[in-house]
């Protein structure tokens, strides 16, 4: 989950790599550093700390050339120290490689290179590469002949960029991680995610597992690992380089928060039809497209977990059978799976490491695969049999919000033409349909709303936070006290609101607040619930439509439209979003980079 940028071009790379790096930051941010060819050898730069202290120490003189590399890191193997900072280098510090993902068997390496004189600096699973390189360059291979020597050596997951001393060249390969190539008329980038280089270019190359890339001044070579040329047809992303920048707001979140009407829009443009909105029509399934499924299961993790299980949750109540599964323990406890069992996979990113393996061990049980995603041409797209995109838009905070929103908007579309095919028992659809199409607005109508400020200072310093849900409001409960703890490092959990009596109820305090979701479906329950936890001396904060019954027995509440049942969970996410980040930005939290998280999990 490391941010890789490569650049071979025919002007100074530096401030191309820096910009890249910053803009990946949202990848990790423990450590950074840039590696340039200047034609008399490789200089390297590098430092614990992020994209911005790295920039500031930068000697622009020293790291002049017109190739280059650069990697802002999340520590997996090593703490975040100068010393384990990338690039790393070989003994002679000829070669530089940055890596993403987990070399599973770099003690190995290690273990042999140091038996043969090879002498490490660093606690990082990356720096055998370049010492595997060096090795084969001493025995007389040339650059790209030991490169691909060296990755065929590796086990595990990676992305890979390396260069080599006096060559304007960079060698690149992916197993299990994400990299991308970007073509630009004054050269080509190499990168993690497509955010890297977007206000250079947007014709992009998504590398597949398997791939080696070669990248020259005048040209890139895709071949795989034996050497053998592939055919790689370039890619328009439609996204706009100034969704990727933070504009007028002070945090990504919270601009990715206000940009919902906008992503919702974009979600559910053409997908719902009819002058009085009344049919799903989604691309790549029409009418019949789901005939002969007999079960269906999630996969996720995370945020995409709970927008999971609400999409599971409302194909449930209408009769399908429907299961939601961490991804992480899918491949330890997977239930039966054959032909008739479709798996939807939800990842944003469609990189996540866990999502990838159940969605692998699916398949090689039978099953057809779906992936929910929110990138084009990303590796669980390429491995299902169908693809639905969301159409959010570049997210880059870490904690996701607008990309929630959007996931579980298309699994309640998606759920409409599956319940079709499947002769499920839903009740008229059209308040829903209406509902959906006017969602946008409705979003817009809460991001006007200052309450959830108020409240955040209100209960800022409580010892814990509490949110309860049934049904619908449970994913919704589950995500609010993700949010919460994420931003904030404040605890908070989220519990099916019948739940509370089996124990959570034990550590109800005057300072533990507890936010009660009311979707419209089973709230007296909720609200029996939510008093249970009032007598006790906890303050209520109702999060539900103005003239609901709990406003008058809450202490205070958060105020949603009134919507199809459905739909409210949503409304209340958007509520709580916004109390988490006021919270955050009321604590000094630095809201897009929490301690210890990166945006895209590529490792187990």
């Amino acid at each position: 989950m490391c941010g890789i940028i490569g650049r071979v071009g025919t002007d100074e790379a530096i401030d191309t790599l820096l910009t890249g790096l910053e803009n990946l930051e949202y990848r990790g941010y423990d450590s950074a550093g840039v590696a340039v060819q200047n034609g008399s050898g490789i200089k390297i730069q590098k430092q614990s700390g992020k994209v911005a202290e790295l920039k500031q120490a930068i000697d622009s003189d020293l790291l002049s050339g017109e190739v280059g590399i650069g990697h802002t890191r999340w520590s997996t193997h090593g703490p975040p120290t100068d010393e384990n900072a990338h690039p790393h280098t070989d003994s002679t510090r000829d070669v530089a490689v940055v890596h993403n993902g987990i070399i599973e068997n770099y003690a190995t390496l290690k273990s042999s290179l140091q038996e043969l004189g090879h002498e490490f600096e660093s606690d990082t699973d990356t720096e055998v590469i370049p010492h595997l390189i060096q090795y084969y360059l001493d025995e007389g291979a040339s650059a790209e002949t030991a490169f691909r020597r060296a990755i065929d050596d590796l086990e595990g997951s990676y992305a890979v960029a390396a260069m080599v001393a006096n060559e304007h060249v960079l060698y690149a390969a992916r197993q299990g991680s994400p990299l991308v190539v970007g073509l630009d008329d004054d050269g080509f980038f190499l990168a993690s995610d497509v955010p890297a280089f977007l206000e250079y270019t947007d014709d992009v190359v998504y590398l597949e597992d398997g791939d080696v890339v070669v990248v020259r001044p005048d040209g890139v070579e895709f071949t795989t690992l034996e050497g053998h040329a592939i055919d790689r047809q370039p890619e328009t992303v439609a996204w706009d380089p100034e969704q990727a920048g933070k504009g007028e707001y002070d945090h990504f979140m919270l601009k990715e928060i206000h940009e919902q009407p906008t992503s919702l829009a974009q979600a559910i443009e053409g997908r719902i039809q009819g002058d009085e909105p009344g049919e799903v029509a989604l691309e790549s399934f029409p009418p019949g497209a789901f005939d002969g499924i007999e079960r269906i299961q999630f996969v996720a993790c995370g945020t995409s977990y709970h927008a999971a299980l609400y999409g599971s949750i409302a194909m449930n109540q209408c009769g399908i059978q429907t299961s939601a599964h961490l991804a992480n323990e899918y491949g330890v406890s997977a239930p039966p799976v054959d032909e008739n069992t479709l798996v939807i996979a939800v990842t944003q990113s469609g990189e996540t490491a866990d999502t990838l393996n159940a969605m692998r061990r699916a398949e090689a049980d039978g099953a057809r695969l779906l992936t929910v995603t929110n990138v084009v041409g990303s590796t669980a797209a390429r491995l299902a049999d169908d693809v639905l995109l969301i159409r959010a838009g570049p997210e880059i905070g870490v904690a996701a919000t607008k990309t929630f929103s959007s996931q579980a908007v298309m699994l309640l579309l998606l759920a409409q033409c599956i319940i079709d095919d499947l002769d499920g028992t839903c009740e008229d659809r059209r308040a829903l349909y209406n509902d959906l199409s006017g969602l946008p607005d409705t979003f817009s109508s809460i991001l006007e709303d200052g309450t959830a400020k108020a409240l955040a200072e209100q209960y800022l310093g409580a010892e814990s936070y509490f949110f309860i849900g049934r049904g619908l409001g449970f994913p919704v409960a589950l995500e609010g006290a993700l949010k919460f703890k994420e931003i904030t490092y404040e605890h908070a959990e989220g519990f099916a609101s019948g739940e509370l009596k089996h124990g959570p109820l034990a550590l109800v305090t005057p300072e533990t607040p507890v936010f009660a979701i009311f979707t419209g479906d089973e709230d007296e329950k909720v609200l029996n619930n939510a008093e249970e936890a009032q007598t006790r001396g906890a303050p209520l904060v109702a999060v539900c439509p103005a003239g609901h019954r709990a406003v008058d027995i809450a202490d205070a509440h958060l105020d949603i439209p009134a919507v199809d049942p459905d739909l409210a969970g949503l409304l209340a996410n958007v509520q709580l979003q916004l109390l988490s980040y006021h919270a955050a930005d009321a604590l000094g939290r630095p809201i897009d980079k929490p301690r210890n998280l990166a945006k895209s999990v590529t490792v187990e």
